[in-house]
């Protein structure tokens, strides 16, 4: 695999995450609005000489090859075309965008710059890569649970003081709220599962936090073929959680956890008996550090080698974002 130098934008949270899991390649930039932050993130990394507080500085670098982009909502699209136009690899933070129309603009210049230039772009949808998830979806792919019936899944956190003071409870820098912070992750993973989704309903609403976005999004999603996914993503479910439970005609499989505060990491595979009853049942555990960050880059690496396009792209971030554009058009109908 070749060794590739790297640039991040956005050192926050995210940002630290992303540069823990480079592997053998070089970070060699860091941009932040705050330059202390991005001195502290390039501080862990001799490689990283450049650290600046304007992003158009570091993305069209000649020894930039790849830039990782952790920023507010309301910088993913800007800084992506323009590391694109640049003709940079380009890894950007879920959900990619703050609306549909940022995200279409996106995935149209990323699929010219694909064919001409063989540009990659890869969403961070690293729960596709977390051990757990990864193994169940091995085993779906194989058919041992039977034609898929419907998926079911919570996703929730507890929130902390001061939260509503935040980025991410600004509509006009986030875009929206839980649904679209956690709840694009289970949207997501449902579409892995179940394929698109043709009718979208669902509910959102702020319940507890004095905030102008959601708390709690709330979707039930139904493909072509009648199959549902119903979907609740949380900022008031006070103890973390992770839930998603796949159910086929002959057996379930069952994720809980991600490591952490949201408890061990477990697949539990469920399978019908020819005469019913209890179930077979085989549990899988991964504890011990999330090691999703690592894997997701590792694929992505793999993809810009061979020139394809990897797995949580910006085609399926347009196609969670559709989602979400749906619950929440139809809560402007539902408040008017």
């Amino acid at each position: 695999m070749v060794t590739r130098r790297v640039a991040i934008v956005g050192c926050g949270l995210v940002g630290n995450k992303r540069a823990r899991a480079l592997g053998d390649h070089t970070l060699v930039a860091a941009a932040d609005t705050d330059i202390d932050r991005a001195k502290r993130l390039a501080s862990a990394f001799p490689s990283c000489k450049t650290i600046e507080t304007d992003w158009r500085t570091i993305v069209g670098r000649d020894d930039v090859d790849v830039v990782i982009v952790a920023t507010t909502n309301d910088r993913l699209a800007d800084v992506t075309i323009d590391a694109m136009r640049h003709g940079k690899h380009v890894l950007v933070e879920k959900p990619a965008a703050r609306n549909l129309a940022e995200i279409q603009a996106v995935a149209e210049f990323a699929a010219e710059s694909f064919a001409v230039d063989g540009v990659i772009v890869k969403v961070g949808f690293n729960h596709r890569f977390h051990p757990a998830l990864a193994k169940a979806k091995e085993i779906f792919d194989t058919g041992t649970i039977g034609p898929l019936m419907f998926i079911r899944a919570r996703y929730g956190h507890g929130g902390r003081l001061g939260m509503e003071k935040e980025w991410r409870a600004n509509p006009a820098i986030a875009g929206g709220g839980e649904m679209l912070d956690q709840g694009v992750h289970l949207i997501d993973l449902s579409r892995w599962f179940a394929g698109d989704f043709t009718d979208v309903r669902g509910h959102v609403a702020t319940f507890f936090w004095d905030m102008p976005v959601e708390d709690n999004g709330f979707a039930c999603l139904t493909t072509a073929a009648g199959q549902v996914a119903w979907l609740h993503a949380s900022c008031t479910e006070w103890k973390n959680l992770f839930s998603f439970e796949i159910y086929g005609k002959t057996g379930k499989l069952q994720i809980e956890g991600l490591g952490g505060s949201y408890g061990v990491e477990r697949l539990s595979h469920y399978q019908m008996l020819p005469q019913m009853g209890p179930p077979e049942t085989t549990i899988y555990e991964y504890p011990g550090e999330d090691r999703s960050w690592h894997a997701e880059w590792e694929h992505f690496m793999t993809c810009i080698d061979q020139r394809r396009q990897p797995s949580g792209n910006l085609d399926d971030a347009a196609a969670a974002m559709r989602v979400i554009d749906a619950l929440y058009h139809q809560a402007r109908g539902q408040r008017s």
